[in-house]
């Protein structure tokens, strides 16, 4: 449902930028920093919304190829995780998050719980 609505926005812009392109069809000046150059206004409009319209086409193609290659990667990622049931190794202990801070050895935590 929200494809369509973007899909009904976008024709609507569209409408909206063709008629008034339509409506300025007068010659402007365009300074392109080296050469100026006289251009209907009507063609600087469509230009311009096409310049747009490909610059967002390309970001949302080069964001879908990012988002797509992420997913491939955490699937690859879940498929080497351990599976539920199965007794951790001792790499995946070592990367534990939860695992202490401090051991019973340690100096440190013994000398805090001995303080009286």
């Amino acid at each position: 449902m929200k494809m369509q609505w973007m899909l009904i926005l976008g024709l609507i812009f569209a409408l909206i930028t063709a008629v008034f392109a339509v409506i300025n069809v007068n010659p402007v000046q365009v300074n392109l920093y080296f050469n100026v150059v006289q251009v209907p206004l009507i063609l600087l409009i469509i230009g311009c919304a096409l310049l747009g319209g490909l610059i967002v086409g390309f970001y949302g193609i080069y964001r879908q190829y990012r988002l797509q290659r992420e997913i491939k990667l955490l699937k690859a990622e879940l498929a080497q995780a351990p599976v539920a049931g199965t007794p951790l190794t001792t790499s995946s202990v070592d990367n534990d998050p939860l695992k202490p801070m401090y051991t019973d050895n340690d100096t440190t935590a013994t000398s805090f719980s001995n303080r009286k």
